[in-house]
């Protein structure tokens, strides 16, 4: 069940995205891609998946039955191109933006796991490319998608939908779902092979910062 003030601040909200139409064009910056560019040699992208608990999250976990409803992909281990599809800031339309740590697990209870998975360079820069294009056509935030599991444009996707795209168009995907279909926990849950790599677990309301993860926790 959702709040009042969560429904409130959903409603809010909803006039700034569209399903239909690209709203957000060219919010990453030229100094963002030459961070991005500077880890082709570094051997791994790093998938970032996070409980957030914000209403958004709360809502999308209304339709996945799951906690952890927010992924997101990084070039770096220090997380500093963190970026993803999201509703976007007041600054920020909705659709690909980059992220900051702190904002993601910015409310109590919320957490983010942190994954690496093995990258050469051609790889990264493939998909990073591939990010750049986004940036320049424009982009938005694929609400609907979350119902219809359908995008009505290339670039109207939801985070766990980008993600895999970018995997998949690199050749990196390890599992094998229609992009639409796809939910954050699938980057964990369906990684039979075991081809990721637990990094930390972060949790900035108690500065929590581990460098392990028992099985149950890895369930989510």
């Amino acid at each position: 069940m959702l709040s009042q003030i969560e429904l409130t601040e959903i409603l809010y909200h909803l006039p700034r995205h569209s399903s239909f139409r690209y709203v957000n064009n060219g919010t990453l910056t030229e100094s963002y891609f030459q961070s991005a560019y500077e880890t082709v040699n570094e051997g791994y992208v790093y998938i970032v998946v996070t409980k957030s608990r914000s209403p958004s999250s709360n809502v999308i976990g209304l339709f996945t039955d799951k906690e952890y409803n927010h992924v997101s992909l990084s070039f770096d281990k220090q997380l500093k191109t963190i970026i993803s599809y999201n509703g976007g800031k007041r600054a920020t339309p909705p659709g690909l933006n980059a992220e900051l740590v702190e904002n993601l697990a910015a409310r109590n209870g919320s957490a983010i796991l942190v994954y690496r998975l093995p990258a050469t360079e051609k790889q990264k820069r493939i998909m990073i490319q591939k990010v750049e294009k986004i940036n320049d056509e424009g982009s938005a935030y694929n609400l609907l998608g979350l119902i219809f599991k359908r995008s009505r444009k290339p670039n109207i996707m939801f985070c766990s939908q980008f993600v895999y795209t970018m995997l998949k168009l690199a050749g990196l995907n390890y599992f094998n779902k229609r992009a639409a279909q796809v939910i954050p926990s699938d980057f964990i849950e369906l990684d039979y092979g075991r081809k990721l790599e637990f990094v930390r677990r972060i949790a900035l309301d108690n500065m929590d910062l581990e460098s392990g993860i028992n099985e149950s926790e890895k369930n989510i």
